[in-house]
């Protein structure tokens, strides 16, 4: 049985770094239709960003190749499907092991996949080596109304 989604979005573009400030932008686009607060829509760039650089520097390499984000709004929920068909990950845990890098010469922190579950809700990464990796994230926008009470009781305690 097909999901259903209240909206949903495709992108692809060159696997170029210039293209990651385009695939942040397009997505924060895209989520603004959920209203969220700045925070949120901060933590929703991040982990593109994230997730489009490791397309581009560790799935591709010094090849160029195409990275598709396909976006979903499902009432206050944004979930996300960004990837590649480039050469994969061999072992999914030891990648998501904070600080491993396999490209130490550039100065890659090994946070990438770390950061993309901090600032999401949920985040699965699905690959085979030579054909790709996927890495799916979702975040649940606050309500407005509930967002207010927080920061109602935030001020009150002050």
């Amino acid at each position: 049985m097909k999901e259903i989604f209240e909206n949903e979005m495709k992108l692809e573009f060159i696997s170029k770094s210039t293209n990651e400030a385009f695939a942040r932008v397009a997505v924060a686009a895209f989520a603004a239709q959920l209203d969220p607060t700045i925070e949120e829509i901060s933590d929703i760039k991040t982990a593109v960003s994230e997730a489009v650089t490791n397309c581009i520097i560790h799935g591709y390499e010094n090849k160029q190749g195409i990275v598709k984000i396909v976006g979903h709004l499902r009432q206050n929920e944004i979930i996300l499907e960004i990837s590649d068909k480039g050469k994969g990950i061999e072992d999914i845990e030891i990648a998501k092991e904070p600080l491993y890098t396999t490209k130490p010469n550039l100065e890659r922190s090994g946070m990438g996949f770390t950061i993309m579950e901090s600032f999401m809700d949920r985040m699965e990464i699905e690959s085979i080596v030579g054909l790709g990796t996927k890495v799916t994230m979702s975040k649940k926008i606050k309500p407005k109304l509930e967002q207010e009470d927080e920061d109602f009781k935030m001020f009150t305690k002050c």
